[in-house]
C-alpha cells in the first residue's frame, strides 16, 4: 500500500524517492565532483553503470564556501597526514587493522595518559579484561545470538571462543567477583579495552572505520536515586575533556525503539525522564531522537563539531537495563536484601583510533604542544660552530622531559627549516652565532613568521607551562 514516486527528465524515467524539481533549470549553482562505477542494484552480476556525484547550493557564495571546505578536507585527510607525519600505516596484510608508528604511539600515549589521570581523580577503578572469552559468556550477554556475524571466532580444546567485540561482559564478571553493598555505590569501573569487530571490506575507512580499536569504556553501578546526579557528573567530565581539544558538542537523547526493546514501558519512561532531568537541572539543551535508543536502554549521544564544522558521534551515556539482568548482578540494600543495581555504560572518546583520526583532521596535523610527537626541533646553522651548543641544548630539553629532535645533517638551513614545517613541529630552535654567544635560543612557533629570542631556561618554562596546561 506504500506510495512510490517516479521522476521523468526528458527521455529518462526512473523510480526516485526525491526530492524532486520540475526541471534542471532550477539548479543554478552546481558543481560535478566525481565519477564512479556502480553495479545495478549493487549486484556485480548486473551491468556496471556510471554514478555521477555533484552538489548544488542556492547561492554561488555558499557553493564556493563548500568547495573551499572540500579542498581543505582533502589537505587534512587523516590518511594522508598519518603517512606524512609518521603516525600510522595500513597494510594489505591486515585490512582494517592499523599499524601504529613511533610518532603515533606517542600521540596515543598522551591521550591515554590524559584519560587515566582524569579518571583516577574522578574515583574510577581501572581494570583490564581478556581479549578472548568462551562462547558461553557471549551467550549470556546475548552477543552470540545478536552479533555473531561481526565476531571473530576460534576453537580451542574443542571449545568455541570469541575475540571480544565489546568490553561490557568482562566488566560484568569483574563486578560479580565480589558481594557489593549500597555503601559501595556509585562504583565506577573503567577500561581501555581492545575490541575486534568484523566490518565489510568496503566499509573500512582509515582510522574512522577499522576492525580492531580501543574503547574507553566505563560502567557505573548505582541505585536508582543516583542516576540524575551521576549523569550530571558525567556531562561535566565530558565537557571538560572535550574542551581541552577545542571541540564543541551538542547532546541528543535517544529514546525507546518502537519494536525491539527489553523491559517495561514504564521503566523506559522513568529512565528517559531521569536522563532528561539531569540535563535540564544543569541547563543543558538537547535534541530528542525518538526511537533511536539501544534495545537495552535510552542514551545520551554527544555529537562533536570539529574545526571544519563537521559533526562526529563520539561520547555516549547509556542506561543499560539488559546486562545487569542477564548477568544477575545484585547488591545488598540498607535492609540487607538483594537488589538489582542500575548501570550506566559510558564512553568518552568512543574509539581511540577514531578519535585520533578526528583530531588529526581537526588540527590539520598541527597538534598542540602537549600532544605533539616531537615538541621541539633544534636546528644548528653550521655544525662546525654551533653543534656543541645545540647538543647541550638538546640534552637540557631532554632532561626536562621535552620531546626534542636535533637536525645535525649536512643540509642547507632552509631545507631543514622547511622539513620541520612539513612535520608540523610546534617549535623550531635555530642555533647560530648569536645564540651561542648569549646562551639564548631563538624560536619560531609553527604557523607563525615571527621569531623570538629568550634565555634557555625561559624557553623551557614556556614549553613546560604549555604541556601542563594542555596547550
Amino acid at each position: 500500500d506504500e506510495e512510490i514516486s517516479i521522476y521523468k527528465q526528458s527521455h529518462f524515467t526512473d523510480l526516485c524517492r526525491g526530492p524532486h524539481l520540475p526541471g534542471t533549470k532550477w539548479i543554478k549553482n552546481f558543481k560535478l565532483l566525481s565519477l564512479a562505477g556502480a553495479y545495478w542494484r549493487g549486484n556485480s552480476d548486473n551491468k556496471q553503470l556510471t554514478r555521477v556525484y555533484g552538489t548544488s547550493f542556492f547561492s554561488k557564495e555558499e557553493l564556493d564556501e563548500h568547495l573551499q571546505n572540500l579542498e581543505e578536507r582533502k589537505k587534512r585527510d587523516h590518511r594522508k597526514l598519518g603517512k606524512q607525519l609518521d603516525l600510522f600505516m595500513l597494510s594489505e596484510y591486515g585490512p582494517g587493522f592499523p599499524f601504529w608508528l613511533p610518532n603515533g604511539m606517542i600521540l596515543r600515549r598522551e591521550l591515554e595518559n590524559f584519560w587515566y589521570d582524569v579518571h583516577i581523580k574522578e574515583g574510577y577503578k581501572l581494570i583490564q579484561t581478556p581479549i578472548m572469552l568462551n562462547k558461553e559468556l557471549w551467550e549470556v550477554s546475548g552477543h552470540w545470538f545478536n552479533y555473531r556475524e561481526n565476531m571473530y571466532i576460534s576453537e580451542i580444546d574443542d571449545m568455541e571462543f570469541a575475540i571480544k567485540p565489546m568490553n561490557c561482559p568482562g566488566g560484568m564478571l569483574v563486578y560479580k567477583r565480589d558481594i557489593h553493598s549500597y555503601k559501595d555505590f556509585p562504583l565506577k569501573v573503567g577500561e581501555l579495552g581492545l575490541v575486534h569487530r568484523h566490518e565489510a571490506s568496503g566499509a573500512l575507512n582509515g582510522l574512522f572505520r577499522v576492525r580492531n580499536f580501543t574503547q574507553d569504556d566505563a560502567h557505573i553501578f548505582m541505585t536508582e536515586d543516583m542516576i540524575v546526579n551521576e549523569v550530571k557528573e558525567l556531562v561535566r567530565l565530558f565537557e571538560y575533556m572535550y574542551s581541552i581539544f577545542g571541540l564543541e558538542y551538542h547532546i541528543e537523547l535517544s529514546t525507546r525503539p518502537e519494536e525491539k526493546y527489553i523491559g517495561e514501558i514504564a521503566t523506559w519512561d522513568k529512565a528517559e525522564k531521569a536522563l532528561a532531568d539531569a540535563l535540564e537541572s544543569i541547563g543543558k539543551e538537547y535534541k530528542v531522537n525518538p526511537g533511536d535508543g539501544a534495545f537495552y536502554g535510552p542514551k545520551l549521544d554527544f555529537k562533536l563539531r570539529d574545526s571544519m564544522k563537521r559533526i562526529w558521534q563520539c561520547g555516549t551515556i547509556q542506561l543499560d537495563m539488559n546486562l545487569p539482568e542477564r548477568f544477575d548482578l545484585t547488591y545488598i540494600d540498607s535492609n540487607g536484601e538483594k537488589k538489582r543495581p542500575v548501570m550506566l555504560h559510558r564512553a568518552l572518546y568512543g574509539s581511540i583510533e577514531r578519535f585520533i583520526g578526528i583530531l588529526i583532521e581537526h588540527y590539520g596535523g598541527a597538534f598542540p604542544t602537549w600532544m605533539a610527537p616531537v615538541q621541539v626541533k633544534v636546528i644548528p646553522v653550521n655544525n662546525d660552530y654551533h653543534l656543541d651548543f645545540s647538543k647541550k641544548l638538546f640534552t637540557k630539553l631532554m632532561e626536562n622531559k621535552i620531546r626534542v629532535e636535533m637536525d645535525e645533517r649536512d643540509e642547507k638551513l632552509g631545507y631543514k627549516i622547511r622539513e620541520a614545517q612539513t612535520k608540523k613541529i610546534p617549535y623550531q630552535l635555530v642555533v647560530g652565532d648569536k645564540e651561542v654567544e648569549s646562551d639564548e635560543v631563538t624560536y619560531r612557533k609553527y604557523g607563525e613568521q615571527e621569531q623570538t629570542t629568550v634565555k634557555v631556561d625561559e624557553f623551557i618554562s614556556l614549553i613546560l607551562k604549555e604541556i601542563q596546561e594542555k596547550k
